[in-house]
């Protein structure tokens, strides 16, 4: 049996989650989530604890994926999550201006993104952005679009990265 299938979900103060339509519905204080539940796995929710269960053998793999769902969903409401991105780089930087975000990354033109409906994007100077909002995987995928934008580079080290990554150094040509 899945070990994080298993895992009982824990409900806060304040969030309620529903089972609506074959669609998990979580409410917070930060705002709602939806999500489609998978097939062959119940949802039993008993005071404040919810704790899945799959009808079959087959939905073993998805067992863990979805009580892992659920938990970012909750944990999404109430707190939310966030990135934060840095640029390295002469010239280099970063600008908010309503729902687009405007990035000098070293090409002849500024590169512009528009900001997803749900996030937040705050600038934090010129070299540094907070990416936030309350789905885990829209504040990821928008934070890696970012940084795709320009990649950090091994050798001087010049380019977009999350602030808790560390960039692997080559030396060049002096170590031949």
């Amino acid at each position: 049996m899945s070990r994080i299938g298993k895992r009982i979900i824990e409900v806060p103060e304040g969030v309620t989650v529903t089972l609506e339509d074959n669609e998990v519905v979580v409410k917070g204080p930060k705002g709602m989530l939806k999500q489609v539940m998978l097939k062959d796995i119940t949802m039993k929710q008993e005071n404040n604890e919810i704790t899945l269960s799959r009808k079959c053998e087959s939905a073993k793999a998805m067992h863990g994926t979805m009580n892992s769902l659920i938990t970012n969903m909750i944990h999404g409401v109430t707190k939310g999550y966030e990135k934060i991105l840095e640029i390295i780089g002469v010239g280099y930087r970063f600008n908010v201006q309503g729902k687009k975000l405007i990035i000098n990354a070293g090409y002849s033109h500024p590169v512009e993104m528009d900001i997803p409906e749900g996030l937040t994007v705050e600038a934090n100077g010129n070299t540094e952005i907070t990416v936030k909002g309350i789905d885990k995987v829209l504040v990821g995928e928008f934070a890696a679009n970012i940084r795709k934008v320009r990649k950090p580079e091994p050798y001087k080290g010049k380019g977009i990265r999350y602030k808790d990554e560390h960039v692997r150094r080559k030396e060049g040509k002096k170590a031949a």
